[in-house]
Formats: C-alpha cells, sequence, structure tokens
C-alpha cells in the first residue's frame, strides 16, 4: 500500500538480558514511587521462589511497572511492552529487557521469545490484559494466554495491584497521591504443577485471582481522594446518559459528570462515588454505569443496528521511528468487524480485521495530548491509529462493540465442536 519503502520493527530479534549497569537506576527510579504510596505488598506461597518464572500483571497505570519492578527485587526481568513505548528509545528499552509486542495480535514468535527468557532463567512479564483498563476492573484475558503459561513449564505467579486506577484513571491521567496501596503477589502454579495440570486448570486458576475492581477497593478501604478535579473527563468512559439514555452528550468537570441533553448532573464522592444531584441516583458504581453501557452495546448488535463509520486520519507506526501520516481514510465497524480504507501516495490499501481476530482493541483519548480519541488496528507489521473526524462518536463505544462482538462469535463457535475456533481451543488446551 505504498508503504513498502517503510523499514518494519524487528520482531524477531532475541530479547536482551536486562543489563547489569540498568538495574540499580530502574530500582532507584522505582522504589521511591511505593515510598510515597506507603505500598503494601502481600506475597503468598512465594518463600524459596527464585526465576524462572512466569509473571502476569494487572493494568491500570504505568504505576504498574514502578511496583512490579520492587515486587521481584532484586532479580532481573524481560517486559513485554507496546511498540509505541519504544517510539525513540529502542535501544534504551531492549537493554532494559523490552520485548516489542503489537497489541491484540496473534505473534507465534512471542512465544519463542519468551522461551529465551526463561532459558535465561529471568522472569518473563506479562500484562495479559494489553491494555490500562477503562474504568479499573479486569479486562477480558485471551484464551492463548492460558496455552503460554504450559508451553514455557514453569511457575506461574500473579501481581494484582489494587489503587493504581484510583490514583491516575486512564480517562484522565496525573498522580492523585492515592495512599496506602496494595497488592498481592501470589504463586498460582508451582514448578512441579507447571509439567502435570491441564491447561484448563490453569485457565481456571489465572481466571480466578485475575480479579480486581479499583472503585470498590477504594470504598472498601476508605480511600479519599482530594484531588479537586477528580472527575474531570469522566464522560469519556461514560458516554450515555442513564436518565434520557442519549448518547455522546455527556460532559465532566470538578467532581461533576452531567448530561447536556437532559441536564442532569451526578457528584463523585472523595471515595470515588456518584450520586445525582437531583432525582434517582442510576449507579453510585462507575463500573455498574460502565457494564450498562456494555449492555446497551450488546442489545445493538443482537438486533443489528451496530455500526460506526466515520472519516479518519490514520497514522501507521510500522517501526520505532515515528508516526507516519497516511492522510484521510474511511473507518468502519460492524458485525464484519473493522474496515479501514485510504489511498497513500496514489495507491489504494484496504485492510480488514475480521470479528474473530479481535477480542479486544485498544482505544487512546487524546493521544499523545494532540492528536484527539483514536482507536489502534494492528497487524503483525504495522500499526493504524484512526482518529474519527466526527464529534458522534466514542473510542469507549468501539472498545465495547469490539469486545461484545468476539463474545457472540465464541459463543456460536462453541456451539459446534467441529467450527474453525472450537478446534483451536483444543489445541490450545491440550497437555
Amino acid at each position: 500500500m505504498g508503504q513498502k519503502e517503510f523499514k518494519r520493527f524487528n520482531m524477531i530479534k532475541p530479547p536482551t538480558r536486562q543489563r547489569s549497569f540498568l538495574m540499580p537506576i530502574g530500582w532507584l527510579a522505582c522504589f521511591p514511587a511505593k515510598w510515597l504510596h506507603r505500598y503494601t505488598i502481600t506475597k503468598v506461597n512465594m518463600e524459596g521462589l527464585k526465576p524462572p518464572y512466569l509473571l502476569l500483571c494487572n493494568h491500570n497505570a504505568f504505576l504498574d511497572l514502578m511496583i512490579t519492578t520492587t515486587a521481584i527485587f532484586p532479580h532481573r526481568a524481560n517486559y513485554i511492552a507496546a511498540i509505541d513505548g519504544f517510539i525513540g528509545r529502542e535501544w534504551l528499552l531492549r537493554q532494559a529487557g523490552c520485548i516489542c509486542k503489537r497489541k491484540f495480535t496473534s505473534d507465534v514468535q512471542l512465544l519463542y521469545q519468551l522461551r529465551r527468557v526463561v532459558k535465561n532463567k529471568d522472569i518473563a512479564v506479562i500484562f495479559p490484559e494489553a491494555r490500562y483498563s477503562l474504568c479499573g476492573t479486569t479486562s477480558d484475558l485471551p484464551d492463548a494466554l492460558f496455552g503460554i503459561t504450559s508451553y514455557l513449564n514453569v511457575p506461574v505467579v500473579t501481581l494484582i495491584m489494587h489503587g493504581h486506577h484510583v490514583n491516575s484513571p486512564f480517562w484522565n491521567t496525573g498522580g492523585r497521591g492515592a495512599k496506602p496501596l496494595e497488592a498481592t503477589m501470589t504463586q498460582i502454579i508451582t514448578a512441579e504443577e507447571a509439567a502435570l495440570i491441564s491447561n484448563e486448570e490453569v485457565a481456571k486458576r489465572i481466571k480466578e485471582k485475575f480479579v480486581y475492581d479499583d472503585f470498590a477497593w477504594q470504598r472498601d478501604n476508605h480511600i479519599k481522594i482530594k484531588y479537586k478535579n477528580r472527575a474531570k473527563r469522566l464522560h469519556r468512559i461514560l458516554y450515555k446518559c442513564p436518565n434520557c439514555n442519549t448518547e455522546y452528550k455527556t460532559e465532566s468537570f470538578k467532581n461533576i459528570i452531567r448530561c447536556k441533553a437532559c441536564g442532569k448532573n451526578w457528584i463523585m464522592s472523595e471515595y470515588g462515588e456518584l450520586s445525582a444531584s437531583s432525582g434517582d441516583t442510576e449507579f453510585t458504581h462507575i463500573p455498574d454505569w460502565y457494564e450498562w453501557q456494555r449492555d446497551k452495546v450488546k442489545e445493538e448488535i443482537k438486533e443489528g443496528r451496530y455500526s460506526f463509520s466515520s472519516k479518519v486520519i490514520v497514522r501507521s507506526l510500522p517501526n520505532a521511528r515515528g508516526h507516519i501520516n497516511l492522510g484521510e481514510g474511511l473507518l468502519t465497524h460492524n458485525s464484519n468487524g473493522f474496515k479501514l480504507v485510504g489511498n497513500y501516495q496514489g495507491e489504494h490499501y484496504e485492510i480488514k480485521f475480521p470479528v474473530k481476530s479481535m477480542y479486544a482493541c485498544h482505544i487512546e483519548y487524546n493521544y499523545l495530548g494532540k492528536y484527539g480519541d483514536c482507536v489502534d488496528l494492528n497487524t503483525l507489521t504495522d500499526t493504524y491509529y484512526c482518529y474519527p473526524q466526527t464529534d458522534e462518536f466514542s473510542v469507549t463505544k468501539l472498545a465495547l462493540a469490539t469486545e461484545e462482538l468476539f463474545k457472540l462469535y465464541r459463543e456460536e463457535q462453541c456451539k459446534n465442536p467441529d467450527s474453525e475456533y472450537s478446534k483451536s481451543l483444543v489445541s490450545r488446551f491440550r497437555k
């Protein structure tokens, strides 16, 4: 599509062991954050465990990386990281032990990268949700994850961190001084078990531990956020009014979220709970409002009403040198998945992302602080950042729709044991 001259990121380069001279620098950078937030890390069944092992962490904010580094001290690790994190600093991140991955793609090369890490007797760190949580709750985990754990045949540890979303929500990043924060680090599969248990049991254990809700945790632990603008930009994830059902008309400022269509206001307390300034409070718990929107999207899909189409500005990321402006394109999303159509340097291109290929998608709010909201779509060789040129949309809704379309696809496929998806599950879960 006119981009053949672009050098692609080298995804098959063997991972670099974290350089010894960088390790103390990392510790010096990370431990102050732990002390600042008066952090407690509880370790369960970790006594005597040394690398190699697989560490699975939940993902809410950049603070996750800092706490993970302190939790595994003094051992070295390799971290799976998204390609946009490598922009302009590929050499440094490789030396720090990072392994590049394009989000929500099935890349068999990753298996070999991870195998090299455990052969080096280091820790392989994965954030399997592959994105910051939009509302501080668990995101879907890929089925392929459970096969990876068996392939590596090493102990599996989970690190579930609490309060990071409350401190710096994805919809309005920036530290809010939340404290005290806490995490639980648990060995859920021992070295002896790794060679014996089935992949179904692996999946069961991971899913049981990968459960969190930051706003519920904040409420239950009485963590007060005094930040005056705590509700600012909350409308980015709460785009549909539960009072009048209007979409894309919510706005937020200070500690208030309101609907411009019907005028109803909700106030966000210092403990992260909502209350209507008048009338009934439909949702006191922010994730409940978010999940209500998901149900509404699911209804649209089942009734055949869901569709999205908009002109978009497209910027691609074939390598770590930086984004390339591909100009204007057309992005559609419906029951067939995403389709991106455009023209670059006189050459027409059309890229399809079928429903079955995406159990989720990655979105950004005002990406890099200057380009606006976008959805980024990935192939194994490129990432396309698509910025809709319309006010009548929400990238949050696109993310919810992607997840619900895949769930319905999976549900239908699982009804037929001879389907392509069912057969792939059998192969993934065969020990």
